[in-house]
């Protein structure tokens, strides 16, 4: 045997999936959202919901695991990029000084992201926190048409932009769980 994990999934109507339809969060009997903004929310905030799904059930020396060498990438460090990247955004829809970094400018997103549960928590917290951040921002601006900050972006670009990223990353998070225990994504 290698020592490579099996793959694996909870799934048991669909074997290529991460869980059953009937018992995946993101999915809904409902209709989709009416409208061009609904739309794109509820876009990213299934792929929000993706990448929390992708590190569930992992400890903290499972979250820092970097499954590719000699890539820096792992769960934890994504979790840490988003973070950053949420608090960036922020920033494009801002006229005032830039936030600072939450993390080391010299990749420190990846680097830092060490096996240590008070890590793991931290970049957790940090992600939500930065989420709920944009979202209040955004929330005051419903035009999509509408353009802010210094670098002059509409909004829908900013929301594609930020669904491209995430859904970019959870196929990332795909690979990377499978390399951690053989978890199958979806």
């Amino acid at each position: 045997m290698s020592g490579e994990p099996t793959r694996w999934t909870q799934a048991t109507r669909y074997t290529d999936m991460w869980v059953d339809p009937d018992d995946d969060p993101r999915d809904s009997d409902s209709a989709s959202p009416d409208g061009e903004l609904p739309t794109l929310l509820d876009f990213l905030t299934s792929y929000r919901m993706t990448l929390r799904m992708k590190c569930e059930g992992l400890d903290a020396e499972q979250m820092a695991r970097r499954s590719v060498p000699p890539s820096t990438m792992s769960l934890l460090g994504l979790v840490r990029h988003l973070a950053e990247v949420e608090r960036d955004w922020r920033n494009w829809i801002s006229h005032g000084d830039p936030l600072p970094t939450l993390y080391d400018e010299n990749d420190g997103d990846f680097n830092g992201a060490v096996p240590d549960q008070a890590e793991v928590d931290a970049a957790f917290a940090a992600l939500a926190s930065e989420q709920a951040e944009i979202d209040t921002a955004l929330a005051q601006h419903p035009d999509l048409g509408e353009r802010l900050g210094r670098q002059n972006i509409a909004v829908r670009e900013l929301l594609v932009h930020m669904i491209e990223e995430y859904a970019r990353h959870c196929g990332h998070a795909d690979l990377l769980r499978e390399c951690v225990d053989g978890r199958v994504g979806q």
